[in-house]
């Protein structure tokens, strides 16, 4: 059996990688909010099994992919302008990816673009500091960014995106490309 994700091909057996699809309905944002928690663990318990035998290391992934995947679950569902949420995991030997589509509005694009302009412009470290102290001072509820510099930082994610739809009254598709580092066991 052979699976198509992030444009490439990788052979889906039990020994080099796992891989999920997931689409998550549209639906009200409360129960979609909730299901991003449920959805995530789910995520991380399908993608670490096989790290069971260490639980140290077991533990650790199943918390790092569980916070990611719910960082950009919880994004793409609050954000979206209508329609599903499209999440494709992929973990092998030494790197867990990840993928989550959704469509938003042509302003919310334009946002989350220049967000994405000021949290990939320097150190993810540095800029999470500021972040952080712009987001205490701050009075309005504006995007911030904390969660992907976070990831960035912290966990060292490595992130690309895709903003498909050009047309001012048509949604545009969004699609966020995560990578993590698996430590060796």
């Amino acid at each position: 059996m052979t699976t198509v994700l992030f444009g490439q091909e990788y052979l889906a057996s039990p020994e080099i990688a796992h891989s999920i699809r997931l689409r998550l309905l549209d639906g009200p944002l409360d129960l979609a909010w909730k299901h991003s928690g449920m959805t995530s663990d789910f995520i991380a318990e399908m993608m670490t099994p096989r790290f069971r035998p260490s639980k140290r290391l077991y533990n650790q992934l199943r918390q790092d992919i569980g916070y990611l995947a719910n960082e950009l679950i919880e994004n793409a569902i609050k954000f979206r302008s209508r329609g599903e949420v499209v999440v494709e995991a992929l973990a092998q030997a030494d790197c867990f990816r990840l993928r989550v589509s959704n469509l938003v509005d042509r302003e919310t694009a334009d946002r989350f673009q220049q967000l994405l302009t000021t949290v990939t412009s320097g150190d993810p470290g540095e800029l999470l500091i500021e972040q952080i102290e712009a987001s205490a001072m701050a009075t309005s509820g504006n995007a911030s960014g904390l969660g992907i510099l976070t990831l960035m930082s912290d966990y060292e994610v490595q992130f690309a995106w895709l903003f498909e739809g050009e047309e001012d009254n048509e949604p545009t598709k969004i699609q966020t490309y995560a990578a993590m580092a698996i430590p060796s066991s």
